[in-house]
Parts: structure tokens; sequence; C-alpha cells
């Protein structure tokens, strides 16, 4: 895997191991390791990883991880500032907990800009009117793998230091699929299915109305479950309020709870 941040193969070698790692353990199978095993999706999720192991105090550690749309639809149908919003809440929802100092937080949009590697809660980025410009296509499959590759390299990198770690991953939409190059539903399916199976991950979708998604569907072919799913209308309210069901939820992930969906 190729690196484009200048430390070469070290980078290169290190996600690859991680996600060999994975697959020797039975965490991840051969073919989501084939998905995740090439080149500009290996420098993509290095650019993910952030801090180090040395610089991880605690014996238990969440990774909360946020994937905001930043596709042209979300800003034409006026909700920049709810998704910004919200997702600014789910931060701080988590700051406000006992477990703040637990929790890692990792935030790449839909088209790939990282805008916080996973990094310690209290210095995670907020989205503002100045890095947050959604005007961009909708690859939804593509990213999703990248992200997702992203949480279960991370996670591994920590369960080897001896660090316990649960995970609790948002992805954000307001359409199906339009722009991915590689990956398809399926792909993501394999990788998701992996996680799940581990016990240790949550991965939930909200799928925000254009009026015409089926997002229960999209979501459903990329694995996730029914119970992890939300599809709130196209308001501020109603966004923001979603937003709001899931940070309860991270907030119980981080306090150590066994969530079986939002409706617990």
């Amino acid at each position: 895997m190729a690196n484009n941040d200048g430390n070469g193969d070290d980078d290169d070698n290190k996600v690859k191991k991680l996600l060999d790692d994975a697959h020797a353990q039975g965490a991840l199978s051969a073919r989501s390791l084939a998905t995740l095993d090439v080149v500009d999706v290996g420098a993509q999720i290095q650019a993910g990883l952030g801090v180090t192991i040395d610089d991880v105090a605690a014996s238990e550690v969440v990774l909360l991880t946020m994937m905001p749309d930043d596709s042209q639809s979300i800003a034409a149908a006026g909700n920049t500032a709810s998704v910004r919003d919200g997702h600014n809440f789910v931060i701080d929802a988590l700051a406000g907990s006992k477990q703040a100092g637990e929790v890692l937080a990792h935030t790449r949009f839909l088209n790939g800009h990282v805008l916080s590697p996973y990094t310690a809660l209290e210095h995670a980025q907020r989205l503002s009117a100045a890095n947050y410009d959604p005007h961009l296509a909708t690859p939804l499959y593509d990213q999703t793998c990248v992200v997702l590759g992203t949480v279960i390299a991370k996670a591994q990198e920590l369960a080897q230091a001896g660090i316990a770690v649960r995970t609790v991953t948002l992805l954000i939409t307001d359409g199906g699929d339009y722009g991915s190059k590689r990956c398809k539903a399926a792909d993501v399916r394999a990788i998701v299915e992996d996680m799940l199976a581990q016990e240790h991950h949550i991965i939930a979708a909200m799928g925000i109305s254009d009026g015409a998604t089926d997002f229960k569907a999209v979501f459903r072919a990329m694995g996730i479950p029914d119970r992890w799913i939300l599809t709130p209308g196209n308001s501020a309210t109603e966004i923001r309020r979603a937003f709001h069901v899931f940070s309860q939820s991270a907030v119980r992930v981080s306090q150590g709870a066994q969530l079986g969906g939002f409706s617990n």
C-alpha cells in the first residue's frame, strides 16, 4: 500500500500488517481483506489512524467515528447547518460524559477529506462554516469501506497493545451511492458482517430524506441492521433529533453498555 504523507514504506507496511493480522485472527474475511488491501485505500486508512499508542493512556478506549455527507445535495436541501450542528452535538455529548477521556474521535467526510484523524476527544475538530462546505458527489460505498477499514486498523492496533476497544460509527448521507468507482454494496456488507461478528463494533447509518431514496434498502444492502438505521425527514428538527438519538447510544457505549439498537 502506498502512502502520500512522506513516511513511505513504514506507513505502507503498518496498515497492511494491521489488516493482515486482523485477517489472521479471524476478524477480517479474505473478501474484506482484498477490498481493503489496495494502494489508495491503504493510504486513506493511514491518514485516519491519528494518535500513536504511546499517546493513549487509557486501558479501555472507545473509537467514535463519523462520516458526514459533504455532497452538494446537503447544501441544496438547506441541511448544511443541521448536519454541522448534529456532528458537533455528538462530540459535545461524549465530551460531557464521565468517560470522555477514553474516547478517540475521527471524522472523515463522505468524499474522503479527513477532518480529524483519531485524536483525544478534547482535540476533535468541530464542523464549521470554514471547514464544512458540502458540494461534491456521494461515493457512499467507496468511502464507507475506507472508513470501516480505518476503524478496523485502529482497533487492531489498540488491541495488540493490550487496550480493550469498542467502536461506534455513524455514516451520514442524504442519497444513495453516486460516484463510487471501486466498491459495491456487497463489498461494504462483507466488511460490516465481519465487524458485527466481533461484537464490539456498532455501525449505524443515517439517511436524511431526499423524498425518493429508500434508505433502509440502501443500508440493508450494505449489511447494516435495521435497528441501527436512522431515517429523519428533511427538516432541521428531525435531523437534529436523529443525531441526538445516536449521541445517546454513543454515550451508553462509552459507559460499557451492550446495546441491541437505537430502541434500547
